[in-house]
């Protein structure tokens, strides 16, 4: 029988497994293979006992449930984007405040002897009792320290009489696309399971937050590693596993944490003061297109453009307009609106800071003195995304009373506007950030636009009370 084709079938505890030989390629000898992957023997030995099981109890939901991400309104990011606790998917209810008690399992960290423990926000949100669970198997009380949801990172203390084992913060910022990564924790209750992959990219926005800025592993990531640490080869903790893009539930490859370069510095605030207090401008924001940078005359799609500004907020107050581009936070290059909303809450507030935008055609300075970021709000909102059109051809307009605009009081259905989500009752309240008081202003914003060779306007549209900027590509005329 030709031994590829080999298969063995076994009956474990009332399961079906179908096990194969592993060859190694007849080009590499057995030892060469093995000199080729790494050892991560040592690695395990000397981090391992500061690696523990987190157990809550409380009236949420136990560790079956595998929900969406928080902020991801799409169904579909809803279905893959699951996190390890939290609110239930597919917008199914919580069990019953009134049922009986949940337990859900987790991983944390231990960061310091005395016993400061780091986790996920998500693994202890909602409980009434933590504890624990050390690689010896003791179990003891936790406590909350503090707790910050927008980066779902939590430290929790414990009393152990003595010291307790560590593991070392290490760089994030040094590792590489490629570079072995190896994740320790409590997959399904089976505690301090390693496993290893590599880094498979940086960066990445899952949309889970305003401060996205996800490692991404093929280490397997499963629920109840949420909270536990992501080590580099060296033994440095370069990440915290936070989430996973999983169809099934269960790992595919694809896993996300928090890198310790971001997560280091609010845990250590948490310690300290057990909240985090951020920086705000008061501002909406939207993406620079190339539409928009060509209707503003802006050399490239960058910055953030400004597309609403809070009354009495800080940039209110320091002359921020909207239609502004932000190029530069201090000493930020503003490239993609995250850079804006990271470097805005890394910002203490009352701090005087230089803000450059892009407004009539130049660059301008302003200084604006930053603010306390208020609950619920985000310190650089950003505003929804609306497609640009193509043409203003199918759009009926007329005067508003009080010069506040053109309302479009009809739109072609086959027309571009139409498709592009223009509706009837929309309000233009500017062009290229200046006002539209009539219908002729209009045409001849749009006339002015061709003479000086631009491709598009932009356009500030107002509904329901919100307002958003939307690039309207010009036809010949």
């Amino acid at each position: 029988m030709n031994r590829s084709r080999l298969r063995t079938v076994l009956l474990v505890s009332g399961a079906l497994f179908a096990v194969a030989p592993i060859m190694a390629p007849a080009t590499l000898a057995p030892a060469a293979v093995a000199a080729t992957l790494p050892s991560f023997a040592e690695l395990v030995t000397k981090t391992r006992p500061a690696v523990v099981t987190v157990r809550v109890e409380g009236r949420g939901q136990a560790d079956t449930a595998m929900p969406g991400l928080p902020g991801a309104d799409d169904p579909a990011m809803r279905e893959f984007m699951e996190r390890f606790f939290g609110k239930m998917p597919n917008g199914r209810p919580a069990p019953s405040e009134r049922g009986p008690k949940a337990v859900g399992l987790g991983s944390g960290f231990i960061i310091d002897a005395a016993g400061l423990i780091v986790t996920n926000n998500h693994v202890i949100d909602g409980a009434e009792a933590i504890t624990v669970i050390l690689q010896n198997g003791d179990e003891l009380t936790g406590t909350l320290v503090g707790r910050d949801e927008k980066t779902d990172l939590a430290v929790v203390s414990v009393k152990a009489g003595h010291d307790l084992p560590t593991v070392p913060w290490g760089d994030s910022d040094a590792i590489q696309v490629g570079d072995w990564a190896v994740a320790i924790g409590n997959p399904f209750g089976f505690g301090g399971t390693v496993t290893a992959g590599i880094v498979s990219a940086r960066g990445r926005d899952i949309h889970s937050g305003p401060y996205d800025d996800f490692i991404q592993v093929d280490a397997a990531i499963n629920r109840g590693n949420s909270g536990g640490p992501l080590f580099d080869q060296d033994g440095y903790v370069i990440g915290v596993n936070t989430a996973i893009f999983s169809p099934s539930g269960g790992n595919v490859g694809v896993g996300f944490a928090i890198p310790t370069n971001q997560a280091r510095a609010i845990v250590g605030e948490l310690i300290k003061n057990g909240s985090i207090e951020r920086g705000w401008l008061g501002v909406s924001i939207q993406p620079v297109t190339r539409e928009i940078a060509d209707s503003l005359g802006l050399a490239g799609a960058k910055g953030a453009l400004v597309s609403g500004v809070v009354e009495d907020g800080p940039a209110k107050k320091a002359g921020l307009k909207l239609g502004d581009v932000v190029l530069r936070f201090g000493g930020t290059e503003i490239a993609t609106l995250r850079d804006l909303t990271t470097a805005v809450a890394q910002t203490a507030p009352k701090t005087e800071t230089q803000v450059v935008v892009w407004r009539g055609g130049k660059e301008n300075s302003v200084t604006v003195h930053t603010g306390t970021l208020p609950v619920a709000k985000t310190a650089a909102a950003v505003a929804p995304m609306e497609e640009t059109g193509t043409d203003l051809a199918g759009l009926g307009l007329s005067a508003q009373p009080g010069n506040e605009g053109l309302v479009v009081t009809e739109v072609d259905p086959a027309s571009d506007a139409a498709s592009k989500g223009m509706l009837p009752g929309d309000v233009i309240v500017s062009i290229n950030q200046e006002p539209v008081l009539s219908v002729e202003a209009l045409s001849d914003a749009l006339d002015s636009a061709r003479a000086n060779d631009r491709k598009s306007v932009l356009l500030l549209v107002a509904r329901g009370g919100d307002q958003r900027f939307v690039t309207i590509e010009l036809s010949d005329a």
